[in-house]
């Protein structure tokens, strides 16, 4: 397939696979999880205690998969800590300039909030051996850290959208809207793993069952939109999705993961298992769509072949 491109410079695919397609949806489940978990600190009441236990553990346990995905992804993972500490030196290293040296720190600090969130949850629990962890528990101490998390927790969940949008690959460098597509899908898919897990763990809050309902379903109508537009800001360039991975945005993403649920939490006596669980699979295939149709696609001048 061929289609005529903006007569821009374009790199070689930079080989993002799997394990990176794998760390871009956990890693937005895990923002959106720390962001809900401080939302539900500083606006909620004592009755979503569990929600906001169940999402710092969330968020922790993402944390420590995404890193570990990335490291798994390095030529040489054993070499990791370069990208946070020069070899030579020992000093930091940071690059304010460099998208990666970026997001390795936000994901290094979304970490340590993430742990300080759990460290809090753990706080509230009235068990004798947990007193040392009690001070945790004090206004000052929850909230910074609620703040903390939502900050770091809308960086990661936006982050990657951002990173794919400053690569010179057809798509990704063709449009502005990667970073909110990526971060309102994020917001959904972490709604939607809070909800599972809560219904598994048998929580039940009917009035935060309904506040994360309700939220989820305007994150819903927004990432739709988004979409929309990011394809509408594609222009010429949308024409790749012309195919196979173009069925699979429009089937699998935007009909079965953003209407279907949409519809079906309408519903007065809905469960909520199927619309989270398509959710879901809806913001894996998204990031799907988006990292491996720009990944098959070369240039040649300004033409683009598949």
């Amino acid at each position: 397939m061929q289609t005529d491109l903006p007569g821009t410079f374009f790199t070689a695919p930079p080989g993002f696979g799997w394990f990176i397609i794998l760390y871009f949806f956990i890693g937005g489940i895990a923002g959106g999880a720390l962001l809900l978990a401080g939302l539900l600190r500083m606006f909620g009441t004592a009755r979503d205690r569990a929600y906001i236990r169940i999402a710092s553990f969330l968020a922790l346990a993402g944390a420590a998969v995404s890193g570990i995905l990335l490291i798994i992804d390095l030529s040489v993972p054993l070499r990791f800590w370069h990208m946070m500490i020069q070899n030579h030196t020992g000093r930091l290293m940071f690059k304010w300039w460099s998208p990666m040296s970026v997001g390795v720190w936000i994901l290094l600090l979304f970490g340590f909030f993430a742990l300080v969130a759990t460290l809090e949850a753990i706080a509230e629990e009235d068990r004798p051996r947990l007193r040392a962890l009690r001070f945790l528990a004090r206004a000052p101490f929850v909230t910074a850290g609620a703040i903390g998390g939502i900050i770091f927790g809308l960086a990661l969940a936006g982050y990657t959208g951002v990173l794919l949008a400053v690569t010179n690959r057809p798509m990704w460098s063709d449009s502005s809207w990667l970073g909110i597509v990526f971060l309102l899908s994020a917001v959904s898919t972490s709604m939607a793993a809070l909800l599972l897990i809560s219904h598994w763990r048998r929580v039940d809050s009917p009035s935060t069952n309904d506040w994360l309902a309700r939220f989820d379903n305007v994150a819903l109508v927004l990432e739709l939109i988004s979409i929309v537009c990011f394809l509408i800001s594609l222009g010429g360039a949308a024409r790749a999705l012309l195919n196979a991975w173009g069925a699979v945005l429009v089937l699998g993403v935007i009909v079965a993961g953003i209407v279907v649920p949409l519809v079906l939490q309408r519903r007065p006596s809905h469960s909520v298992v199927l619309p989270a669980a398509l959710v879901l699979a809806g913001g894996f295939m998204l990031r799907m769509v988006i990292m491996l149709s720009s990944e098959q696609i070369h240039v040649s001048g300004v033409q683009v072949f598949r």
